[in-house]
């Protein structure tokens, strides 16, 4: 008998607990360690810091549906983990494992900016709490509206939700008759609008650009922040931009409970992966999503990290399960992630959509779509993908999903 620990509940954590119990027999035991109780899409966050969506509409709890899928449910932070011992330590007590699988997403580093976050003078929309505050916040702004700044910090490496914050808060103020009153400056590390942390994707460059100009949006490339104050980012060239709502993704690292670990991790806490996603130094830990350490696709004058987007992550899950299997069954590991990018960008009203495979240039396809439809996709993906997690469903939700919506053939 072998002991599967999951260590994270969200878009890699979730389908890999799914698939563990899929691939691997009932004598072997899949157990889900999260600190929170539930799972939500956080693709749509950005929905729920404007009010078009509620915690409720994209949420579920976890108990029951894993409970129903023979899956061992401990929620409680992981506080450290101890390879030699093949332990994780919780609070609730050691929970031993013979694979380990890490999903635990970023640590968000507001630390690094003074002022930088909800703790600070910005918003956030990397998890539900921090959405919900900056629904709270922006119904405030509503009352008396002014300059808005959206955009990313340097180190960051999730761009989608600065720009769609940046486009839906547009969209949301022209419908409330407001957007004469509100500027808006788009700030951001990358060398340019559009590069999204991939080098660029076809003519990204040149639609971000239009689509800035065409919505009366500022933007500003290649900024580093020195800090933010009460009602202003402060850049390194001493530049203040004024706001009276501000929302800036930040750099990220690795969660303590995981960067604590000797040998596990890279200087910045993200877990090292060999081609089938085993760690080099600790075989039986495997690694999915945004935790994994993932070299930047190029050198840029203000630092960037290069993005795991959903459809990756899923392709990550798909090679640790079945190298697993593999290992247990005394078999060579044989499969591998498929390193393409997939990054669906809602506008509001419209949206864009890319697909860069691979991630690094030269690729085999650079594909961009711009419209409504883009928009609508998004919407059809929030929808399709909650309900295939909460009836537990092991299968490859991205890519059935993207196929179906953008008619591509192939993604492999």
């Amino acid at each position: 008998m072998a002991r599967i620990v999951i260590v994270g509940a969200s878009i890699g954590g979730l389908p890999a607990a799914y698939e563990c119990r899929k691939a691997l027999g009932k004598e072997h035991t899949v157990t889900v360690i999260s600190n929170v109780d539930f799972f939500h899409f956080v693709p749509s966050n950005p929905w729920v810091a404007v009010g078009w969506r509620t915690r409720q509409d994209i949420s579920f709890p976890l108990a029951p549906i894993l409970q129903k899928k023979g899956i061992e449910f401990v929620c409680s932070a992981a506080e450290a983990i101890d390879p030699k011992r093949c332990q994780v330590m919780t609070a609730r007590g050691p929970i031993p494992y013979d694979y380990l699988i890490i999903a635990t997403g970023p640590k968000l580093n507001f630390a690094a900016v003074s002022g930088l976050g909800p703790a600070g003078h910005t918003q956030s929309v990397c998890t539900i709490d921090h959405a919900e505050q900056a629904w709270g916040a922006y119904q405030e702004f509503l009352k008396d509206p002014g300059p808005v700044v959206a955009g990313a910090a340097q180190g960051a490496s999730c761009f989608g939700p600065a720009y769609e914050m940046a486009f839906i808060l547009s969209a949301d103020l022209r419908k409330k008759k407001l957007r004469r009153k509100v500027p808006m400056t788009f700030i951001t590390s990358e060398p340019y609008v559009g590069h999204l942390g991939l080098g660029g994707v076809g003519k990204s460059r040149r639609l971000m650009e239009d689509e800035f100009a065409d919505q009366d949006i500022r933007y500003m490339t290649n900024t580093s922040i020195k800090e933010v104050k009460p009602q202003a980012v402060v850049l390194e060239t001493g530049e203040e931009i004024p706001f009276r709502y501000s929302m800036i993704i930040p750099s990220f690292t690795g969660v303590d409970a995981v960067a604590g670990t000797q040998g596990l991790c890279n200087p910045k806490g993200f877990v090292n992966i060999d081609r089938h996603q085993a760690n080099p130094a600790y075989k039986n830990i495997y690694a999915v999503g945004v935790c994994v350490a993932i070299p930047p696709v190029e050198q840029t004058a203000v630092p960037t990290g290069a993005p795991k987007t959903g459809y990756m992550i899923e392709s990550m899950v798909a090679a640790a399960v079945h190298n697993i299997k593999a290992d247990i069954e005394n078999n060579p590991k044989r499969e591998t992630a498929t390193w393409n990018a997939i990054c669906i960008a809602d506008m509001g009203d419209t949206g864009m959509a890319f697909v860069a495979l691979p991630q690094m240039a030269p690729r085999n396809l650079n594909w961009h779509k711009k419209g409504k439809w883009v928009h609508l996709a998004k919407v059809a993906l929030e929808k399709y993908i909650l309900k295939k997690m909460k009836r537990g469903v092991s299968e490859t939700f991205y890519e059935r999903a993207i196929l179906k919506a953008f008619g591509i053939t192939k993604l492999h």
